[in-house]
This record gives structure tokens, sequence and C-alpha cells, in this order.
């Protein structure tokens, strides 16, 4: 992760034809560093947003140029045609005053940055019929292969095949309400640092930085989304329900590039991610407060984060107006870390369970409906625990974005426990924890998968059915003194 947070430069202007960058990167797209944290769920700098997989050679994305000064990357290498279009861009930055992050400025930079395609030069494209057909019969069979390794029935009533850009239009969204949170609560430090007496004379200053800081959080979401627009291969990559419900998507393009060193018939390759997606969308779609839960364990993590208001409360009395950039410098020090709290610790445990089950889930139906069809089951099983256990793409992007990693740490031992729980208690037993978040496994439980797959279990059905009853009654009670009265 680059050292460079909130770097922001002019991205090249999208064409009309949404295939060729009107400028190319000189640079070429150089891989960004990963700023990993070994351990530490936390990369060295949370909210490093820079230096993103295949943008090296970006204005302000730590390539070569914009790494020290975004400002100068916006407007010292420009032709007069183009400073027209910084100074609009900047203009904008200033004049934003929506919420937290500038969705509309990340729609937009997302865009661009398909639209230049990835480091290995392949260029986004509309996606033909015989693709569409392709992927619509291959989450179709998918569908069929997994009625019999699965209780919960299909999730998908619809099956697309998308652009990188129509992936970028569709989980918009989802990204907003994930990244909001985080954005909300620094915007909001950023605003209550001066004393409340000053802030009524401060006002054109506060104004300004929370402008900028919508600005700046959109532009590096924009440009973090459109790269991974060039990695994913569905809807569910990162573990979370990024499009709209009911829709398994594919990206062909994208599956192309996955598939092209395996050395895995194509088909195979698509029908396995098909099984992938199309196991996610079951469990997303009949587990009602999955959901919830994934994106609430994102939230309570948002509010746990600290602000430094000291160095705050220092880069704003020493802001100088004419040098905006300064506020840039500032950010860049460290102010926002997490807050190393007991509820902080249990929102990243919560999350990293969470997770873990869910893809140690979909990797043992994925695997019992593959394992006698797919000659190269086992391989591309191994290929993609690998890409989503060690921090693939999709996993840096979001840990870019908002400090924190999606990865399941413990996926192979969640995928042991739920195919124990198979053979232990039948597809039906397994599936039925799905019902309640308190009967599913704990992180401990993952230490010892033996002991919770011979637990006694609560009926929470039961337990449910007795309230609806009671509440039943309840009602019809109050309906007779209502009467009487």
């Amino acid at each position: 992760m680059s050292d460079t947070p909130f770097g922001f430069g002019l991205p090249p202007e999208e064409p009309e034809n949404g295939d060729e960058g009107k400028k190319k990167d000189p640079a070429g797209g150089g891989q960004g560093s990963g700023g990993q944290g070994g351990d530490n769920p936390f990369g060295a700098n949370p909210f490093g947003f820079g230096g993103l997989p295949g943008m090296g050679g970006l204005p302000g994305m730590g390539g070569p140029g914009g790494a020290d000064n975004p400002f100068a990357a916006m407007f010292g290498s420009l032709n007069p045609n183009d400073l027209g279009a910084a100074f609009q861009q900047l203009g904008q930055m200033l004049s934003y005053e929506g919420g937290p992050v500038n969705w509309d400025m990340a729609k937009q930079i997302a865009r661009q940055v398909v639209a230049q395609g990835t480091s290995d030069g392949t260029k986004d494209a509309s996606v033909g019929p015989a693709e569409k057909a392709a992927v619509e019969e291959a989450v179709r069979l998918a569908d069929l292969w997994l009625d019999g390794v699965t209780s919960l029935p299909s999730g998908a009533s619809t099956a697309v095949a998308w652009s990188r850009a129509e992936w970028v239009e569709a989980t918009l969204p989802a990204w907003q309400q994930l990244v909001d949170p985080v954005a909300e609560r620094v915007g909001a430090a950023m605003g209550d640092v001066l004393p409340e007496e000053m802030q009524a004379m401060a006002g054109p200053l506060i104004g300004m930085m929370r402008s900028m800081g919508g600005a700046m959080f959109g532009q590096q979401i924009g440009q973090a989304v459109g790269a991974l627009a060039g990695e994913v291969v569905g809807s569910t990559d990162v573990g979370l329900p990024l499009g709209p419900a009911g829709k398994a998507a594919l990206l062909p393009l994208n599956i192309e590039t996955f598939g092209k060193d395996l050395g895995v018939p194509k088909d195979e390759v698509r029908l396995y991610l098909a099984l992938r997606e199309a196991a996610h969308q079951r469990l997303f779609a009949h587990v009602p407060w999955l959901r919830s839960h994934l994106f609430g364990a994102v939230e309570g993590y948002a509010r746990g984060i600290k602000v430094d208001t000291s160095k705050l409360e220092e880069a704003v009395g020493q802001l100088d107006p004419t040098h905006p950039e300064q506020l840039q410098e500032a950010l860049q020090q460290g102010m926002f870390q997490p807050e190393d709290t007991p509820e902080q610790k249990a929102a990243l445990a919560r999350l990293e369970t969470a997770l873990a089950l869910v893809e140690g889930w979909v990797d043992a139906v994925v695997h019992e409906a593959a394992k006698s069809r797919l000659t190269s089951a086992d391989a591309l099983r191994e290929t993609l625990r690998r890409r989503r256990a060690s921090g693939g793409p999709a996993e840096q992007t979001f840990a870019t974005l908002i400090g924190l990693e999606l990865r399941p740490r413990r996926l192979r031992d969640a995928s042991r426990l739920w195919a124990s729980l198979t053979d232990a208690r039948g597809v039906d037993g397994r599936d039925d924890l799905w019902e309640h978040p308190d009967m599913l496994p704990t992180a401990s439980d993952l230490d010892d998968p033996d002991g919770f797959v011979h637990r006694e279990h609560l009926d929470f059905s039961e337990i449910d059915k007795m309230l609806g009853e009671a509440a039943q009654r309840d009602g019809d009670d109050e309906g007779k003194d209502d009467s009487a009265k």
C-alpha cells in the first residue's frame, strides 16, 4: 500500500467508445506495493489510499510524478487543453456538498480506470450473445448440481454476464454501504477539531475540508473499484453480496484471464466459478440475517476508528489556504488508526469468523458437487483457496479503502468443519445451522471441530415457534379487551 493516502490526480479522460483511453500511461501499468501487515489484520498504513494493482503509472497513485505532490501531478505536466479539465475537477471537489463520499466522482473515475484496461493490456468490451448464453447455461447447470449437495434452494432468479463497466455500475451501491460509515467517521472528525466558538468563523474552511474529503474519498474509491473490476470473476469474490439480490453474475473477460495459465478447459473454469457464484447466492438469499450480520461487523469496525485530533488540530492551524496540498500531506501522518479496544477486536473477530464460515461452506458444497463431475475440480479448488486466503486483489482493494482485510484466514478449518458436519448430520443437519447466528460455529469451534460436530445444539426453530404462539395469544387477548371496551 502506498504511503500517500488520498493521493489524487487527474485520471485520463474516458473516450466515447469506452474502449481506448485518450492518454496512455507512459510508465506502463506497474504493480503497486501491497503493504500488508503480516498477521496484523491492518496494513502498515490502513488509510494509505495509493498504489493499487495495475495503477502504478497513474498520477496521484504513487507513480512517477505524483508520489510526493499530488497537486503537482494534477497540474504540473498538463497541456493547456487539459488544464481546463483539471480546474473543472478541482471546482467539483470544492463545490461538493453531499455525504461523506462523492459517489458521482467515484463512479466517473471507476469507469475511466476500466476504460484504460488492465496492466496486461486487456481492454474491457461488451459481452456478446454467445458469452451471455454460455454464462446462463453454466449457472443453470451449477444450480442443478448444487440441488443434490445442499438443502438451500436456488437463490438466483437470473444469470447475467457483465462487462467490467457493468460490474462497476452494479456494485457501487454495496460499496457505498460499506465505505460510508468509515468516511463519515473520518469526515466528522475533520470538521470537529476546532473549538465550538471558532467553528462559526472557520465555516468556509471546514466546508472546504469536508468537500475535499468527500472528493478525495470518491476519487480513491473510484480508482480502487475500477482496478478491482479488472480482477473479479463474479459478484461475490470478496465474500460479500456486492451485486443485486437474486442475480448470479460472471465476468467472461476476467474468467478467461483467470484460467489462461491453468491448463484447464475454459468450459470447466467457467462452470466451477458458476458453482461458487450460485452457492453464494443460495446462502445470501435464504439466510436473511447474514447480509446485515456481515455489513454490521464492518460498521462496528468503523465506530471504533480513532482520530488523533491533536495532529488534525495542528494540521488545520497551520493550513495555508493557498497551498491545499498541505492537508494532503497531513493526512498521511497516521491520524486515522484502528482503536485497539475489546469492542474493536470483537468486531474484527466477528467479521473474520463469519467470512471464514461463508467461504468454508461454499468451498465444501462446491467441492462435493464438482469432485465427481469435473476432472480439474481439485486443482481449481486449490487455486481458489490460495487466491482467497492469501489476500488477492479483492481483499487488497478493500484494505485500501477502509483499512480492513476481508481475508478468511481460517478458510481451510471452516471447510473441514462443514465437511465433518455433513458426514455426521447429513446435508439438512449441516444447513440447518444457518437458521440462527447463535447456532453457527465460533472461532473457538474452528479449533475443536469434532467437539462442535458432536455437541447438542438448541433448536431455535422451536423457540421461535413458541415465541410466535405467545405473541399471537397476546394479540388475541388485546383484541378481546378492545371488544369489551
